[in-house]
């Protein structure tokens, strides 16, 4: 097996990457709060689906943001160290590096030979490209025998796990990961432009596969894969497992089956996202009327939780709170369940905490944070998040809905099995906000007109 080859071609495009000076102020920035500790951060193992065969690997979010590593280069069991030094930390990144036909592993390994996976990074190639220093996997465990207090991200490996005593401050290091992922830099935003331009395609290849979708028996899965062939060609995968909820599934708020009928005469809600090599996910959700035309009950409900995104959209500006955005879509969808006569009190009264009668038809949240997470910077303090201010940087979603369940007798018989949710990403800038998203058309009349125009 050793013998009879050519010289194999090792040439690699090992061009210092864009990010590695972004991750290089993020590690930074992460060893000013932890002096004189060692922090290990994980990428994570392969996680098996069934006998001998793994769910394509996606690393721990923290790694990836520390490191920059596109996903194609990311091999599982890498661990990033940061060895506390006199000056801060040193950063060291531990890969399964290249290897070669001299090699048993190279014939043998079926997760990490190059026989069964393909070439990966060598280690002077990583060091080239992402600006860390890079050993061998090999090599961790007689790092971590050298004892020195530690703090590591617990659960993303097992073997790392039990090397490393569990220590006091591990929940806060959690949370100083995900904080240092709420404002982004501006390779971050560069990679959030792309994620969201990706995700516009995957939706125009939507209402391309709507008339196919009709005449499917499982035409949900038609729309799913039509936005995961984009996910895959413009991306690394999905940033989450897309929602096609067709009729009333629609009112089914992670409904991922996506095994249902598409009818004309219906709206679908489609929420997805592309996750690009960076690992950058957007996040947006569209109704689409599957015959091109909303009916009058459709676009009645559809214009109240449109007017309820503006108010949330608008709401959005340095400075604000961050439940300010949320206050404000609750605010209009609350008077116009008013208007259509379904509360029983007054929007006043419903908005109140102790009430919430407008909360049957709409129990979620107005938006969050998003980046490498579609729910990004989860494990931040309040102050930092929920019940902080907007600060110009950060990148999030708006997305009202209102769900009329299908045996919802509170409305009349046109609108049960409605549910309709928008959703657009918002960056924060010095003046106020972009929505990354508005290239995609969000009014009653744009959303028709594109209807028409990519099915001619």
């Amino acid at each position: 097996m050793r013998t009879g080859w050519a010289s194999p071609d090792q040439s690699v495009n090992s061009a210092r990457a864009e990010v590695a000076d972004f991750a290089f102020i993020r590690r930074q920035k992460l060893s000013a709060a932890f002096p004189g500790l060692r922090l290990v951060i994980p990428a994570g193992v392969v996680k098996v689906r069934n006998n001998d065969c793994d769910y394509r690997f996606r690393a721990n979010t923290a790694f990836v943001h520390l490191t920059g590593m596109n996903a194609g280069d990311i091999t599982p069991e890498s661990v990033l160290v940061l060895n506390p030094t006199s000056a801060g930390h040193e950063a060291l990144l531990y890969i399964h590096p290249r290897n070669d036909r001299n090699e048993e592993t190279f014939y043998r390994d079926r997760r990490h030979g190059e026989f069964w996976v393909g070439p990966r990074l060598s280690i002077a190639d990583a060091e080239k490209i992402y600006g860390i220093k890079v050993c061998d996997v090999k090599e961790l465990q007689s790092l971590l025998d050298q004892k020195a207090e530690s703090i590591l991200m617990r659960g993303e490996d097992s073997f790392v796990d039990q090397h490393i005593a569990a220590h006091a401050r591990e929940n806060d290091l959690i949370t100083a990961l995900s904080e240092l992922r709420l404002i982004k830099d501006d390779f971050e935003i560069k990679q959030m432009r792309h994620a969201v331009d990706a995700t516009i395609k995957g939706f125009n290849d939507i209402v391309k596969a709507l008339p196919e979708a009709v005449g499917h028996p499982r035409g949900e899965r038609v729309v799913d894969a039509a936005f995961y062939g984009r996910a895959r060609v413009e991306g690394n995968e999905l940033g989450y497992d897309t929602i096609a909820a067709s009729g009333a599934h629609a009112c089914v708020l992670h409904w991922i089956r996506n095994d249902g009928v598409v009818k004309s005469g219906d709206l679908i809600l489609v929420d997805a996202g592309v996750e690009v090599e960076s690992h950058y996910t957007a996040d947006i959700t569209r109704t689409i009327p599957v015959n091109g035309k909303f009916s009058a009950a459709q676009r009645k409900i559809y214009e109240l939780v449109l007017a309820a995104q503006s108010a949330g959209i608008a709401a959005v500006k340095p400075g604000a709170k961050y439940r300010d955005i949320n206050n404000a879509c609750m605010r209009v969808l609350a008077e116009g369940l008013h208007d259509l006569g379904v509360l029983t009190i007054s929007a006043a009264e419903s908005l109140k905490t102790e009430n919430g009668l407008h909360r049957r038809w709409s129990v979620h949240a107005s938006g969050h944070m998003l980046g490498l997470d579609v729910h990004d910077c989860a494990k931040a303090r309040s102050d930092q998040y929920l019940d902080g201010v907007l600060q110009v940087g950060e990148v999030l979603t708006v997305e009202p809905g209102l769900y009329i369940q299908p045996d919802d007798q509170l409305f009349p018989a046109e609108f049960r099995g409605i549910g309709v949710r928008i959703e657009d990403d918002l960056l924060v800038t010095a003046t106020g906000s972009e929505n990354l998203s508005a290239k995609l058309p969000r009014t009653v009349s744009d959303i028709e007109n594109w209807i028409v125009e990519l099915q001619k």
